[in-house]
Formats: structure tokens, C-alpha cells, sequence
């Protein structure tokens, strides 16, 4: 079963869920505020996507512009910044759907659609 970590506001989120439902995908549904993923599902999650750490950042998020982490993060550790992605969902990119073998972060159909087949 996949993990689709999400936030129900979030418009990408909406499409993404949207899309999911229209091809009949089976999923799991989490609400990424309400359930933080943790800093081993973060860990987890990061060597499974194969993409660098700040992709799993919500650059465009209030929180993570009003801790001024674009100049931070340069100078913190993976570590630091998984421990830092634990504590608040809102820091995530979501969505976040998490296969037995992939886990895309962000939403972009085309991607997905090839991870699914």
C-alpha cells in the first residue's frame, strides 16, 4: 500500500489526491500536520528518492521563511536538517507519496505516472 503524506489545503495536494483517485491508486492517507513524519521516516524517505535533503524543504512555506532557513540550512548538517523536518510538518514539501521502492516529493504527474507502472 502506498503513503500519501499530505496537507487537505494545500492546492497541489488536491490535485495530487485528485489524480491518485482518478487512476483507482490505492492509498493510505496521511495529514502531514496532524502526523509529522518522524526523523526516521525522514531518513528513510531520503535515501529511498535519491534527491538531495533541501528538496524535502517547503521553500515556498511561511515557516520555513520566517526562520530564515535559506541562509541556515547551507550550514547545518543532514542531521540537523532531518531533526529540524521532524519538528513540524509545515517544513516538509509535500505532497510525499512513499512506494515499497520510490518516494516522490512534490507532485508532478508525469513523474508519478512512471513510478506507478
Amino acid at each position: 500500500m502506498l503513503l500519501f503524506v499530505q496537507y487537505p489545503k494545500c492546492t497541489t495536494c488536491q490535485k495530487a489526491k485528485a489524480w491518485l483517485d482518478e487512476k483507482d491508486v490505492a492509498y493510505d492517507d496521511r495529514h502531514i500536520k496532524e502526523q509529522n513524519p518522524t526523523y526516521e521516516e525522514l531518513s528513510e524517505w531520503h535515501k529511498k528518492s535519491g534527491l538531495p535533503l533541501r528538496k524535502f524543504f517547503n521553500t515556498s512555506g511561511l515557516l520555513y521563511k520566517s526562520m530564515k532557513l535559506k541562509d541556515k540550512l547551507p550550514d547545518m548538517s543532514e542531521e540537523e536538517q532531518l531533526r529540524l523536518l521532524a519538528t513540524d510538518g509545515m517544513l516538509v514539501k509535500r505532497p510525499i507519496l512513499v512506494g515499497e521502492n520510490f518516494v516522490l516529493v512534490g507532485f508532478k504527474p508525469e513523474i508519478w505516472q512512471d513510478a506507478l507502472q
